[in-house]
């Protein structure tokens, strides 16, 4: 793609798979306010390939088509990085973008970031400085990495700072503004489509019981699905939770995939869990802000629940948003049954924790993004 002559200055912003795009809608909306001065491009690896469900987010969180789509598709870990820093490479032929910004700590994260600081072009890490210290999550890496060869961190929660700093990034690099995330939340929240909604399509009009009460289960990394001990485990402890609260059960397809593999299914064969496939993000956002109790493995969800106050049970034995335990609705249960039954029990009989809305996630982070970057770059704004 060609940038217009007239924009003296350009940003190239990146996603690869669906958690980037409820962080990439807010901050394009921003820094196309920047225009004329500052033209930006929207790349998309192609790391999450399902086309009609990338189509489904992009039109519910009102992002522009990718001008680039490098359709990189699966692969291993090293094989999906190494062809997205192949294909991003050939995509900057010939281009000399003012910077490019990454979010998260996806593959495509990493490998853009890569290409671009080998080719001298400045990188900005949006959700910077998130650590769990699990150096076996495959993110923890993404993290550090991308953290170290960025040139302006924006950090979500101050504990972000504190690990970037004690990592020998310079202050001067690191800038609080807040989690973009709760910018797109709260944009669609008027928007959320109901849980009776989604499990009346489904063709479950009796699903939810009366008071309209109901836990959301959602579960994808390796450490919980890879391992049939502790996929079982994990099941069986919902069955538990589905006998006093019903159950709805997005299912990732890794999830659903290993529950085949490991002959699971049969486990889930109750009329008190609603599986479903995998939700948009208005349905997902409807679900949880309706939901009695959220259980889950996702850290954005973490984010998602304290914003919304609902209670919500981490399946890992670490998170890399403490803010969400520290001041949010967030409780670590790790894998064990008695852990998480206890937690829920707790939920039922008091309502369980609502936490706090932490500093800046008042729904202007991408804002600030922009403004540091205009800064930064000395981009004029429009007058």
């Amino acid at each position: 793609m060609e940038y217009p002559v007239n924009a003296s200055h350009s940003i190239i912003c990146i996603v690869g798979a669906r958690p980037n795009f409820m962080k990439i809608a807010p901050i394009m909306a921003a820094l196309n306010a920047l225009k004329p001065a500052l033209e930006v491009t929207l790349v998309h690896t192609g790391q999450h390939y399902d086309v009609a469900m990338n189509e489904q987010y992009f039109q519910a969180l009102g992002i522009p088509a990718p001008d680039i789509n490098l359709e990189v598709g699966s692969g291993t870990h090293a094989t999906q990085t190494a062809e997205v820093m192949c294909r991003f490479e050939a995509a900057l032929e010939g281009k000399n973008p003012t910077a490019i910004l990454v979010v998260g700590d996806v593959n495509s994260t990493i490998a853009c970031a890569l290409v671009a600081t080998k080719k001298g072009i400045p990188v900005i890490h949006v959700e910077a400085g998130l650590r769990s210290f699990d150096r076996g999550m495959p993110e923890e890496i993404n993290r550090v990495l991308t953290d170290q060869i960025s040139d302006m961190l924006f950090t979500t929660e101050p504990s972000g700072k504190d690990n970037l700093l004690r990592e020998g990034v310079a202050a001067q690099r690191i800038h609080f503004v807040g989690n973009v995330m709760i910018d797109t939340l709260k944009n669609n929240l008027p928007r959320a489509i109901s849980a009776r909604k989604i499990a009346s399509d489904a063709g479950r009009e009796d699903f939810l019981p009366e008071d309209g009460k109901y836990a959301v289960l959602t579960m994808h990394r390796p450490s919980n699905v890879d391992d049939e001990v502790v996929l079982a485990s994990l099941i069986n402890t919902v069955v538990s939770i589905s006998n006093q609260l019903p159950v709805i059960f997005p299912l990732h397809p890794r999830t659903k995939s290993m529950l085949h593999k490991f002959g699971l299914e049969k486990l889930l064969d109750t009329p008190n869990i609603l599986l479903l496939p995998p939700m948009g993000y208005l349905e997902m956002l409807g679900l949880m802000q309706g939901a009695t109790v959220v259980l889950t493995d996702s850290g954005g969800i973490q984010e998602e629940t304290t914003a919304l106050g609902v209670p919500c049970i981490t399946l890992r034995e670490n998170t890399e948003r403490p803010i969400t335990v520290e001041q949010g609705s967030n409780t670590i249960a790790g894998q064990n049954p008695q852990a998480i039954m206890a937690i829920f029990d707790d939920v039922m009989r008091t309502g369980g924790k609502a936490g706090r809305i932490p500093e800046y996630w008042d729904g202007r982070a991408s804002n600030r993004i922009a403004d540091l970057i205009a800064i930064e770059f000395g981009i004029p704004r429009a007058s």
